[in-house]
């Protein structure tokens, strides 16, 4: 996708592989298709998701899709690496996927509508491709559900650079607040969404390099170079403000963060 904030380099890679591997088993670790079941996963990127779902649910079919020929020849390499036969990978728009409606028997979308400027469109562009009685998982974060400690002005700024360079490009760094109304607006029924926080502190080590420093911080830091350039803030004050976030990604200090995962199904509608 074009609009997407945090850019296509080689660090970005690697810091979703590293997201992918700290949040796969909280985010979506439960998640368990029929045998035989046809899923799409809509916006597959890099296949980071991609391999925990196929590699979870060995009796399932998955079709991952993405935009990007690059991304989809990554997430070809990391399917093939973990020696999985049951993905097959499709280059296509969310808002116009190359699939017969009524296509799959569920819809699984990760960290993908909030780089949308119309997701509610992308949402009833998927619900056209479910059967009736089928259902998506779709899971966002909310920049706005973050809080540390020690927190300072200087790191709030930092973050509140991040979404508003998303809102820039026509995203919403804070969709994770409005799954529930823009599923309903889709026309999905029994709309359920869960908060699930990511906490960590000192007892939690393995949290602290995994989602503090390589997932978010690396995150926020990523897009440095955009946010000093737009005028949003100072190099000085930027730099202050990722090594306040850095101050409490340490045994002494704290970090939180929401991820709302939603479940929806396509009802039994004549003509829905």
């Amino acid at each position: 996708m074009t609009n997407y904030v945090h850019g296509y380099s080689s660090e970005e890679a690697k810091r979703l592989k590293d997201q992918a591997t700290t949040l796969a088993e909280m985010l979506y670790g439960d998640l368990r298709y029929p045998e035989g079941a046809l899923v799409l996963e809509a916006g597959c990127g890099t296949g980071c998701q991609t391999v925990h779902l196929a590699g979870a649910n060995p009796q399932t079919r998955f079709v991952a899709l993405d935009r990007a020929a690059d991304s989809l020849r990554i997430a070809q390499q990391a399917v093939f690496a973990h020696g999985l036969s049951n993905v097959c990978f499709e280059r296509g728009d969310l808002l116009t996927p190359p699939f017969a409606a009524q296509s799959f028997d569920h819809v699984f979308v990760c960290f993908v509508l909030e780089h949308l400027a119309d997701p509610a469109a992308a949402l009833q562009a998927l619900r056209r491709l479910l059967k009736p009685g089928g259902t998506i998982t779709v899971i966002e974060g909310d920049h706005g559900s973050f809080y540390c400690h020690p927190e300072t002005a200087r790191a709030r700024r930092t973050v509140a650079c991040l979404v508003r360079l998303q809102a820039a490009l026509g995203g919403d760094s804070l969709i994770g607040r409005r799954l529930h109304p823009l599923l309903d607006s889709a026309g999905f029924a029994e709309v359920r969404v869960e908060p699930r926080m990511v906490y960590v502190d000192g007892s939690r080590p393995a949290l602290i390099e995994g989602f503090a420093r390589n997932t978010f911080i690396a995150m926020v830091r990523g897009v440095r170079r955009q946010a000093i350039a737009g005028g949003l803030i100072d190099a000085a004050d930027w730099d202050a403000g990722v090594r306040d976030l850095e101050r409490a990604a340490t045994r002494d200090g704290t970090f939180c963060y929401t991820f709302f995962r939603a479940q929806a199904r396509r009802e039994h509608l004549f003509g829905g």
